[in-house]
């Protein structure tokens, strides 16, 4: 087998590498850019790429492995962040053309640590308007798309994060999430992405709900930024006390999984209906999961379209008024799509506002009653495989927007922590995600589970490369076959 390229590397073997002055943070850096240059006027998924500023931060890390002095965890491992997730000086678009591109007075939590970590900061990557679509979709950058099939979305709204991944940017990208923004994207781009718990990773600023998480394409590589991005921040009034919990233990012995309790979950209750390809090859890794020794068990459905549709209206009211509050020429520039699904909760009177407000309450009652029994719940990220890169969501209906996320919104609701792994790909080559949820601070037993997957499920297939110059953008299956 050919040698694997540097941006291939894993973040550890990376380390490794320059702990024995055997390889340098410039080379990484260096194969990295290389690679993003081949990839990157396809799938449109970095914002502010300065190749000098890379380097230079890879330089200075260069410099301290020479002397003997690492500054921390990541020093000289590229990193990318999901553009909503401020870095000082820079501005930030939240994905859409109706933002003010003012610098950001300081690094958001999330930054600060890689920062502080010796992570060369690579880029950033993109995102849909506001961060509402499950798409790569965005009146401020190009489309994004998903390196298995050009003509596909990589999911969002951590759009380019996933791609990114995906593709090789290197091996550590962290986005965001309040609805499956991490777990959605991960699971069509086939990489393996956890949404913490409410509050271990500090984020700034905090909202009910949402969380930073990293995307790789490994849960080692997870578990090594988790140890970086779960360090505390005070600015973050969500924020869990700092608990020091042993990242590093993710990989556990097979033994580990006789006598799990984990429940199945194949219908949700609501939302769109789940393909049969994505049914299937979920019950096949349950399958895996029983033999190697678990207990699984189907579930009944815990959603009910009311709290769908009730947590939708309530982010309906929300954007509203934030469009509301900007100049009409400033709002103009808000895709379409999502100044529709706004604007149609111009009607709520104060009442339903409320009772629709109320099922963010709803929801994370029911999920945890539901969970309670098992150690951990398996389920599709998606009941769909990625669908057109040129559409805001798979239903394409303003009015009916969230269809897709009812396996994954319920966790951010109970603060609990679930993942996505990849567990096989379609017949055409695209692929599937499975869901594993945790009890609510179990961050590090949904790791244990995903990587214990990992190794049940068998070798992946190779991940997608660039297509040569002059190839029109479309399906490229060649490295799924």
């Amino acid at each position: 087998m050919p040698e694997q390229a540097l941006h291939d590397w894993p973040a550890s073997r990376m380390l490794a590498a320059f702990a024995r002055r055997e390889l340098s943070p410039v080379e990484v850096t260096q194969s990295v850019l290389d690679h993003i240059e081949r990839w990157e006027p396809q799938l449109h998924a970095s914002y502010l790429l300065r190749p000098e500023l890379a380097l230079a931060q890879a330089r200075a890390s260069e410099a301290r492995w020479i002397r003997g002095e690492p500054c921390g965890t990541l020093d000289g491992v590229p990193v990318t962040l999901k553009e909503n997730i401020a870095t000082q000086g820079d501005p930030m678009p939240l994905g859409t053309a109706a933002t003010e591109l003012l610098p950001a007075s300081a690094d958001a939590p999330p930054a600060a640590r890689l920062r502080e970590a010796g992570a060369v900061l690579v880029c950033k990557t993109t995102m849909p308007d506001y961060g509402m679509l499950s798409s790569g979709l965005s009146s401020f950058h190009a489309t994004s798309r998903n390196p298995w099939d050009l003509s596909k979305t990589p999911g969002g709204s951590s759009a380019g994060g996933a791609a990114a991944a995906a593709a090789g940017y290197g091996p550590l990208h962290v986005g965001t999430d309040i609805g499956g923004s991490l777990r959605l994207p991960a699971g069509w781009c086939g990489i393996f992405s956890l949404k913490p718990s409410l509050g271990r990773i500090p984020i700034d600023p905090p909202y009910t709900g949402r969380c930073a998480g990293p995307m790789t394409r490994t849960v080692a590589d997870a578990a090594l930024l988790m140890q970086v991005l779960s360090r505390p921040d005070a600015r973050d009034s969500m924020s869990l006390p700092f608990e020091a919990i042993a990242w590093e233990r993710f990989d556990q012995c097979g033994d580990w999984l006789k006598g799990l309790k984990i429940g199945l979950l194949q219908d949700p209750g609501c939302g769109l209906a789940v393909d049969p390809e994505v049914s299937q090859a979920v019950n096949h890794a349950a399958q895996l999961l029983a033999q190697a020794g678990a207990h699984i068990e189907p579930m009944r459905p815990f959603m009910t379209p009311a709290m769908l549709d009730g947590m939708d209206h309530a982010w309906r009211m929300r954007s509203h008024l934030d469009l509301a509050a900007l100049k009409p020429e400033r709002r103009a520039k808000v895709l379409p799509y999502i100044r529709h699904w706004a604007d149609s909760a111009a009607h709520l009177s104060g009442p339903q506002t409320f009772v629709a407000m109320s099922q963010f309450h709803v929801t994370r009652l029911a999920i945890v009653k539901a969970c309670a029994p098992y150690d951990f719940v398996i389920s599709p990220t998606s009941p769909v495989v990625a669908f057109a890169a040129e559409l805001p969501s798979p239903t394409n209906d303003p009015l009916r927007p969230l269809e897709h996320i009812a396996f994954t919104v319920p966790y951010n609701m109970s603060e609990q922590p679930a993942a996505s792994v990849n567990c096989g790909y379609t017949a055409q080559g695209l692929p599937i995600g499975l869901q594993i949820a945790g009890q609510r601070f179990d961050d590090l037993g949904v790791l244990r589970l995903a990587r214990a997957f990992e190794g049940l499920r068998g070798p992946q297939r190779p991940w997608p490369q660039p297509r040569g110059a002059g190839q029109a953008a479309g399906r490229d299956l060649t490295s799924a076959r």
